[in-house]
């Protein structure tokens, strides 16, 4: 069985991850590689590290070069995977790792996006936890449009929507402060992404409840609690190409000790193979899931203050980005679900 492929905005580091992932998928074939200012430039000037499709010449983003693929991967800035899509035919898999139809709120999107909600499709995040106790891969079965969450989206969600459907921890009282790596920025020449300005330095961005994930978390932990949770989620660019390490912590709804917690999230994801619970006081490291499928999860009590608190690391684009939009594509062809996807990570 051979599945033609499309890349649109191959020359990013999302879609270098997707040629990457392509590469090493035994089932993908790929065809076009699209993209916008970088039409007629070889595939190699941008992402040299791919040497099998090194002679691929980019050619411009439209319906009239994607449409005879049978997936086409959307890495494309926002609102521009829905222009795209509408041109698609419906027989078309298409797989957005934009943000476009990820949002199930109209008002959401038009409240952080500033520009009109194309809808929604189904969500490629299967090992979300849902309040019926239930997983989100249920619904990615056969579906012909996928959106693949946001980066710091997965590392928050896959880490508190176990507490959450089992109603351990208030939905109203949550913090989320992530590390992350400038790749999640994309590879747009911005001055404040400059080495000189990143290397040796740290500094918070989206600060007071304005970047662009917080609605897409909350929309997912309010599937995990059944009713509406509330987040403050603050990222912090460090100095490191990839990664994210998200340190959550929420009040506990009643009095429970780590060993049920654990047995909790022990419950939730024994099956999963792209998610781990760590040994009792081990602790996440992005290191530890670079270039992986993997997410890794710690679970802590801070007595003092009374809080849960929840560690978690994925790679963004990997995990975060390219990896969940070709387990869902697995998913929704009826393939192996860890198909052409690594477990192990990088190290050093």
């Amino acid at each position: 069985m051979t599945i033609h492929v499309a890349v649109a905005g191959a020359s990013g580091y999302v879609g270098g991850e997707l040629l990457r992932l392509i590469s090493a998928h035994p089932m993908l074939d790929l065809g076009a590689v699209t993209g916008h200012s970088n039409v007629g430039h070889r595939l190699s000037e941008f992402q040299p590290h791919i040497p099998e499709f090194a002679d691929r010449v980019i050619v411009d983003t439209s319906p009239e070069n994607l449409a005879e693929h049978e997936v086409v991967f959307l890495a494309l800035p926002h609102t521009k995977s829905a222009e795209i899509a509408e041109a698609l035919p419906a027989h078309t898999m298409i797989i957005d790792c934009g943000a476009d139809f990820s949002l199930q709120d109209a008002g959401a999107w038009e409240t952080y996006y500033q520009s009109t909600h194309a809808g929604s499709w189904p969500y490629g995040m299967p090992e979300l936890t849902l309040a019926s106790g239930g997983k989100l891969r249920t619904e990615l079965r056969e579906v012909r449009r996928l959106a693949i969450p946001g980066c710091n989206v997965t590392a928050v969600s896959l880490a508190l929507a176990p507490a959450l459907s089992a109603g351990l921890i208030e939905a109203d009282d949550i913090v989320s402060v992530l590390s992350v790596g400038t790749s999640g920025a994309g590879k747009a020449s911005n001055i404040d992404l400059l080495a000189a300005e990143v290397l040796g330095s740290a500094r918070a961005y989206g600060v007071g409840g304005v970047h662009r994930h917080t609605p897409e978390i909350e929309q997912n932990l309010s599937l995990a609690a059944g009713k509406p949770v509330t987040v403050s989620m603050t990222p912090v660019l460090v100095p490191m190409s990839r990664g994210i390490l998200a340190v959550n912590t929420a009040k506990p709804s009643s009095r429970f000790s780590l060993e049920y917690l654990r047995e909790v999230y022990g419950n939730a994801y024994h099956e999963e193979h792209f998610v781990q619970l760590l040994p009792e006081g081990q602790l996440p490291r992005t290191a530890s899931v670079l270039g992986s499928n993997n997410a890794q999860i710690s679970l802590s009590f801070d007595q003092h203050a009374n809080r849960v608190v929840v560690v978690s690391a994925i790679d963004n684009l990997v995990k975060g980005t390219a990896g969940a939009a070709i387990q869902s594509m697995n998913i929704a062809l009826g393939l192996t679900e860890q198909t052409g996807l690594d477990q192990n990570g990088i190290a050093p």
